[in-house]
């Protein structure tokens, strides 16, 4: 019999009690000051929010200056090399912070934390960080600062079997947006991908603690919700009672919550009914990111990536004729080991096909302890940074055709915060997930709005609020 992957009830209580108790020590940490800063993808800024939700039970106040701060943490990426190099370069900076600040307490978490040589090489050379915790170690951060006594503290143990429920114990970044975890980690072992070791096997939430969020997510005047998960359409595959993510997606819709979306998925896990409930309910964006990776079958093959290039087309097809106006964005590594020109040749033949709305695009990192970090790479750094910006400037072409298309046209448009780019405006998000910056009061913050599209650009669009 499968052992449960969940806290139950009476694990669930048991864990409130806990934080509860940790927040008797706000004479401890009241007033004090932390700072984070995050690196990676979308789960790793919402484990932030769960970060600053536990550190506020304990009476922290969040600063954005890291000279007055008390508590200073970054949440890692392991996803490529240079993100490493970014970290431990921060680092060196607060080093010597904490020669002038002695009582600076520094913390590192996050994936790179779940890597045994990270946490290595800390011991050795980096005696200065304070506190160490993995992805799945969250929870004890309040133990941690309570019994720190100025000896470095490490927990990077791997709790895999439990999902923490947090009750909603997030500061989030947003009061219109917001991330809702239903899974955590992997079990599609991509050779070139370290998650599954970082943040280990799938573990899925129960449909009512997820229904229970999005409620109070709705109740609480959210507009958009973004169903979070590292292969988020494999959800509840691990559970005892097997539930498909289309029935999820279903039952999250009819809470009737204005805009959901979800990310991210991978094509061997997308279902005809997962298509056919998206084109069902209006709520649910149409607005879908399907990674391929590579146009080549012998490099899909190396990565394990589990489809070849012409299942991927069809699945493609597949939603482009069934998801009325949907706009559909992708990955794509170049340079993985094996890649010859013709690889590269069949990769770029797809995007031509495809003509994806945008694209992430990255050269092959090898990672630690991954099986492509094993395979030969004969390839030279200036060949691959010459596919990669051949690659992106097909890319941006076809991106800025999609965002062409909407001149003139009247777009649905949440707006969400003022114009980076121009102070006098707004901007947000088109249902296909396009930037807006729109000629608008800041007072349509936080409101659906229709703007009509005077301008289009390779990675954003203008427009004007219509009235």
């Amino acid at each position: 019999m499968r052992l449960p992957n969940m806290l139950d009830a009476a694990q669930r209580k048991a864990k409130a009690n806990y934080i509860y108790e940790h927040r008797i020590n706000q004479k401890i940490f009241g007033g004090k000051k932390y700072y984070i800063r995050t690196y990676g993808c979308q789960m790793n800024v919402h484990d932030t929010e769960e970060i600053k939700g536990l550190l506020e039970s304990l009476g922290f106040n969040e600063s954005e200056n890291i000279n007055i701060s008390d508590l200073i943490i970054l949440n890692t990426c392991a996803i490529r090399e240079n993100a490493h190099d970014k970290v431990f370069g921060f680092l060196g900076r607060l080093k010597h912070l904490k020669k002038n600040n002695p009582n600076l307490i520094i913390g590192l978490c996050g994936c790179m934390a779940q890597e045994e040589s990270v946490v290595t090489y800390i011991k050795e050379k980096h005696s200065y960080i304070d506190i160490v915790f993995g992805t799945h170690n969250i929870c004890e951060l309040p133990k941690m600062l309570e019994e720190y006594t100025g000896k470095q503290k490490i927990n990077v143990d791997s709790k895999e079997g439990n999902v923490i429920e947090f009750d909603n114990l997030y500061k989030r970044d947003s009061n219109i947006t917001a991330w809702v975890n239903i899974m955590y980690g992997c079990d599609k072992f991509c050779t070139y991908c370290i998650v599954p070791y970082t943040r280990g096997k799938q573990r899925s939430r129960k449909l009512k603690d997820i229904l229970k969020e999005v409620i109070e997510l709705k109740n609480a005047g959210y507009k958009e919700i973004t169903l979070l998960g590292q292969n988020v359409n494999a959800y509840g595959k691990d559970l005892e009672e097997k539930i498909e993510f289309s029935t999820l997606l279903e039952k999250v819709s009819k809470i009737g919550i204005e805009r959901i979306r979800f990310v991210t998925s991978h094509p061997w896990d997308f279902t005809d009914e997962m298509i056919d409930v998206i084109s069902k309910y209006d709520n649910i964006m149409p607005y879908i990111h399907l990674p391929v990776q590579s146009g080549s079958n012998k490099i899909l093959k190396l990565m394990n990536r589990k489809y070849t290039n012409e299942e991927y087309l069809t699945l493609f097809y597949k939603i482009k004729n069934k998801i009325k106006n949907v706009s559909i964005t992708t990955d794509i590594i170049v340079g993985f080991p094996g890649e010859l020109e013709e690889d590269f040749e069949e990769t770029l033949n797809l995007v031509k096909k495809c003509q994806f709305d945008g694209a992430f695009t990255f050269i092959f990192s090898a990672r630690e302890n991954t099986p492509a970090s094993k395979m030969k790479d004969s390839l030279s750094l200036e060949e691959k940074n010459n596919r990669l910006q051949k690659l992106n400037k097909l890319i941006n072409n076809y991106s800025k055709e999609s965002n062409l298309k909407t001149l003139g046209t009247i777009q649905k448009v949440l707006v969400t915060s003022i114009s980076e780019r121009d102070n006098n405006k707004v901007a947000g998000y088109t249902e296909n997930m396009k930037l807006v910056n729109i000629d608008a009061p800041a007072s349509s913050i936080g409101k659906i709005i229709d703007v009509e599209i005077i301008d289009a650009k390779s990675f954003s669009l203008d427009g004007i609020m219509k009235i």
